[in-house]
């Protein structure tokens, strides 16, 4: 066996704030101290070089002389912990229209994971009444969790929604999830959102392209222009689900259970904003 030295890209600060979260959950448990294998600090680096980099259990196990089932153990609660860090929906709403934000971004993403065997009956479409996967999504040919989540204006990651499977379309997912109607109540205050054409007639507030209706004549100009300007402005919220994939490569594929993909994305959305200090 080989010893090597390696560095995790993470500022220190990052890490002593999981190790703070962890300590207080331990302190919530009721843990004993010198009970446990690794200190909040040694779990936290184990938990974020799971994050940053994707590496596998068993080698966290390894590297950090724990059983196997200790390591899995460790990484779950640390994520339960982080998520229940995360802002509230209405609680964000209400920050954005207090700061004065013009308006928010809403977008859906696909988490992917390995095949999953679960399968589903569809209740709409030309093929109702047809079983397919429930966690694929036809739309990205792949497995995966839906996850809704709210951008700034420009394109900073605000919230993401619990998860739901990727047989779910993204308007269907917003309904079932509260979000359309958090989003038009707060439209009524002076917050609109923006979005796709997926969230079509979502809801007032919620302002969605122009669609052009099929053997009907293209859009006239003024139309044309909106969807230019709504592109322009909407596009900026793909940058929100860049950042997290890009900065956090667990989510590129999630090896856990797919059920915990919504608690995932939630925990590495408090570690981003930690690391931007608060900012937004």
């Amino acid at each position: 066996m080989i010893t090597h030295g390696a560095t995790l890209d993470v500022a220190r600060e990052l890490a002593l704030f999981v190790a703070d979260v962890l300590r207080a959950e331990r302190h919530r448990r009721g843990t004993r101290r010198r009970t446990r294998a690794l200190t909040p600090y040694r779990q936290a680096l184990l938990v974020l070089r799971w994050f940053r980099d994707a590496t596998p259990v068993h080698r966290l196990a390894a590297d950090h002389q724990v059983s196997v089932a200790t390591a899995y153990r460790y990484l779950h609660e640390a994520i339960t912990a982080l998520a229940a860090q995360a802002p509230d929906l209405h609680q964000v709403l209400q920050q954005r229209q207090a700061g004065g934000d013009t308006h928010v971004i809403l977008d859906g993403t696909l988490i992917p994971t390995s095949r999953i065997a679960a399968t589903t009956v569809k209740t709409k479409g030309k093929n109702r009444g047809a079983t397919v996967h429930l966690w694929y999504s036809g739309k990205h040919r792949a497995f995966g969790g839906n996850i809704q989540f709210l951008a700034s204006t420009d394109g900073f990651p605000l919230w993401v929604s619990p998860v739901l499977p990727g047989s779910r379309n993204d308007l269907s997912a917003a309904r079932d999830l509260g979000i359309v109607g958090a989003l038009t109540a707060s439209a009524s205050q002076g917050l609109p959102t923006l979005a796709d054409r997926a969230y079509h007639s979502a809801g007032i507030g919620i302002l969605t392209p122009f669609k052009k209706p099929a053997g009907q004549p293209p859009l006239a100009t003024d139309q044309q222009t909106y969807n230019l300007l709504h592109s322009r402005l909407r596009c900026l919220g793909e940058r929100a689900a860049a950042i997290l994939k890009t900065r956090w490569t667990a989510l590129r594929r999630i090896t856990l259970c797919p059920k915990r993909i919504g608690t995932i994305v939630q925990a590495a959305l408090v570690l981003t904003h930690h690391q931007h200090h608060g900012r937004y």
